[in-house]
């Protein structure tokens, strides 16, 4: 046990990143907070922090129990970080992926330009009523 540890290296020695480096370039981009602010690679991790993960659609939340240096077997990991991600953002990860599939019989070809042109409008339908939706959210 350590009395001070830079956060790339604890957040890689609790196995939240596979590569030191993976977690200071996430640290660096911005994916990391520590108590609500962005940090450096380089800042000491203390007992207590709160750090949030921005990992694809949802944010992973950690609490630091304990410092510890060295990369950690995976069953070792609670005793140094508990993972109090609410669970409605463990809920994103249920939430089927919409995709769009136009489907065409085969043997029919390429689409015309009659139908190339209704599936733009349908898609760009589509487009802008998402966009309306992620506004509304902002507000």
């Amino acid at each position: 046990m350590s009395d001070s540890v830079r956060l790339d290296k604890y957040l890689w020695a609790v196995r939240i990143f596979k590569t030191r480096s993976d977690a200071a370039d996430a640290i660096r981009n911005n994916k990391v907070t520590v108590n609500g602010a962005y940090a450096k690679p380089s800042r000491e991790a203390k007992i207590g922090d709160r750090v949030e993960v921005k990992r694809a659609m949802i944010t992973y939340t950690y609490l630091i129990t304990e410092l510890v240096a060295n990369r950690q077997p995976a069953k070792n990991v609670p005793q140094y970080c508990q993972n109090i991600t609410p669970q409605s953002e463990l809920e994103k990860l249920n939430i089927p992926r919409e995709t769009i599939f136009v489907f065409r019989e085969r043997g029919t070809g390429r689409p015309t330009k009659k139908e190339r042109r209704e599936i733009d409008a349908v898609m760009e339908e589509m487009f802008f009523d998402d966009e309306a939706f992620f506004d509304d959210d902002e507000e």
